[in-house]
C-alpha cells in the first residue's frame, strides 16, 4: 500500500469518528436545546472539515492533485464520488459563513439544513468511501 494510500485511509478514521458523533446530535434533533443545536453545528463544522480533507486524501491516492475545498467538491462532483455538488458547494460556503457571523435566522436555518441536506449528503460520502476501504 502506498503512503498516498495510507493517508487518506487514516484520514477516513478520525472522519467516521467526527461523523459518528454528528449523528448522534441528527438522531436526537427534535430534542436538543438550542445550547445543544450550537454543539450540532460545531460538530457539523469538523466533520465537514475532515470530510473535504478526506475526500482530498482519497483523490491524491487516485492521482488527481487539488490543493481547495471548492476544487476538491468539484473533482468529487467529476469523478461520481459525490452526486450532490451544490449541497456540498452550499455546506462549503454556510460553514463559512457561521464561522465569521453570527444571526439568529442564519443559526435556525444552518441548523435544519444540517438536518435535512447535510448529514444526509455527508452519510453518502461515508458510504462511498466504505467500499473503497
Amino acid at each position: 500500500m502506498n503512503h498516498k494510500e495510507t493517508r487518506w485511509k487514516q484520514r477516513y478514521n478520525n472522519f467516521i469518528k467526527a461523523y459518528r458523533q454528528l449523528e448522534e446530535a441528527t438522531s436526537r434533533f427534535a430534542e436538543l436545546s438550542v445550547l445543544e443545536k450550537e454543539g450540532m453545528i460545531q460538530r457539523f463544522e469538523y466533520t465537514f472539515e475532515l470530510s473535504w480533507k478526506t475526500l482530498k486524501d482519497f483523490l491524491e491516492s487516485r492521482g488527481v492533485q487539488v490543493q481547495f475545498p471548492r476544487d476538491v467538491i468539484k473533482e468529487a462532483f467529476s469523478a461520481g464520488i459525490i452526486h450532490d455538488g451544490e449541497v456540498w458547494i452550499d455546506m462549503l460556503d454556510n460553514r463559512n459563513l457561521m464561522t465569521h457571523t453570527y444571526q439568529e435566522e442564519i443559526f435556525r436555518e444552518m441548523v435544519n439544513n444540517v438536518q435535512s441536506k447535510y448529514f444526509p449528503a455527508i452519510t453518502r460520502l461515508i458510504d462511498y468511501l466504505e467500499k473503497e476501504l
